[in-house]
């Protein structure tokens, strides 16, 4: 396995460490404008099951974002004409996720400074939107990757991008994988609710995650036909250079209706990545009824995995396809780093990213257990 094979899979597996890790804390969110009592049957308790939805994740939402640093920061040494790519032709997107981003952590900190209901209200719409735009946004794009993104390479190399913006990403099959990542991301922080509170909030996670669960399955499978029927995927035509120069232009590819599926005709395994994003939702449903929550959490989280891998394996060895100039489509061998570049990378990963994972698994270990009502009103002064 070359160094760019292992640094796909590197990025794959820092990106969904992102998706598990941070998509329950967006699903929370999301889940902050449907589990808590109306506030006009009980303003009170709407109030208290909002604080004890906010507390599950607020000890660990800002360690969980350090995977999106690395994530990006690994995209940007490893393939940086990604990089250049991407922000050229999602930039407005973007910088969407990232302004919601910045005030998601404002929203977690400032919400409790002022016992204000407009106050209160104003920051649970953030968080709300915090959840919701980067789940979306996130599911979009790989929705429009899947469909190859309008934009050429000139003789000197320089990505010149074509398209009309933030609105020509929001295509119908754009939108459906947008409500793929939202249903599982959504489903995934009810699980996370189910483990971390009691009572009436646990009752009412558990009851969506029925919802949630079945619906990331139906999305998933719709998107799975359409992508079969109604999308052209990509291929190299001729010998595939795995060893030569970063320079696109130098392949042939071709464009044919159902390619994306040629991958899991070649390799039998990868058929995995499908029916695990199958499975996962579906035993996550029937652990939660049965009362096993952790367990849920587990498979959830592989869900997730098979989810990603998915788009992943059928894509490969692409990662930008362009639809305006498939010839300058982006794949792992042409749009890489320099040999050094990847080596020095990758054993910095080798040391540093197991101390993020013992540093992470410390953290949930020490804030294990359910956030009550009762720790909440003992607590008020000191917690979100």
């Amino acid at each position: 396995m070359d160094l760019t094979t292992i640094w796909f899979l590197a990025i794959a597996v820092l990106w969904t460490g992102y998706f598990v890790l941070e998509g329950f804390d967006f699903g929370v969110g999301m889940l902050l404008g449907i589990l808590p009592r109306r506030k006009h049957d009980d303003p009170a308790q709407n109030e208290k099951e909002r604080r004890v939805m906010i507390n599950t994740i607020g000890p660990v939402w800002d360690g969980n974002q350090v995977w999106f640093i690395l994530g990006g920061g690994a995209i940007f040494a490893a393939f940086p004409p990604i990089y250049a790519a991407s922000f050229s032709g999602f930039y407005i997107a973007m910088f969407l996720v990232l302004a919601v981003l910045i005030l998601r952590p404002v929203g977690f900190e400032f919400r409790n400074k002022v016992a204000a209901t407009r106050w209160r209200s104003f920051w649970d719409y953030a968080l709300f939107a915090g959840g919701v735009v980067p789940s979306l946004v996130f599911g979009v794009a790989f929705g429009n990757l899947l469909q190859g993104v309008p934009f050429r390479i000139d003789g000197d190399l320089r990505v010149l991008y074509e398209g009309g913006g933030l609105f020509e990403l929001l295509n119908p099959f754009g939108l459906l994988c947008g409500l793929v990542s939202l249903a599982m991301l959504t489903t995934h922080g009810a699980v996370y609710l189910v483990n971390k509170t009691d009572g009436a909030v646990r009752a009412r996670a558990a009851a969506y995650v029925r919802i949630g669960a079945l619906a990331t399955v139906v999305l998933f499978v719709l998107a799975g036909v359409w992508i079969a029927f109604g999308i052209k995927g990509y291929a190299i035509s001729g010998a595939v250079v795995t060893d030569g120069p970063s320079n696109p232009l130098l392949k042939t590819v071709t464009t044919a209706r159902g390619q994306w599926l040629a991958n899991y005709t070649t390799y039998k395994w990868m058929m995995l990545a499908p029916l695990l994003g199958i499975a996962g939702p579906l035993l996550t449903l029937l652990l939660v009824r049965a009362g096993r929550p952790g367990s849920a959490f587990l498979t959830s989280a592989v869900g997730i995995l098979g989810i990603i891998a998915t788009a992943g394996v059928s894509m490969f060895p692409f990662l930008m396809p362009s639809d305006v100039m498939p010839q300058a489509s982006l794949t792992v061998w042409d749009a890489t780093s320099s040999q050094m570049t990847l080596f020095v990378m990758l054993l910095a990963t080798l040391i540093f990213l197991p101390i993020v994972l013992v540093y992470t698994g410390f953290a949930f270990r020490v804030m294990r257990g359910p956030v009550t009502a009762e720790h909440i009103e003992s607590n008020s002064a000191h917690l979100y």
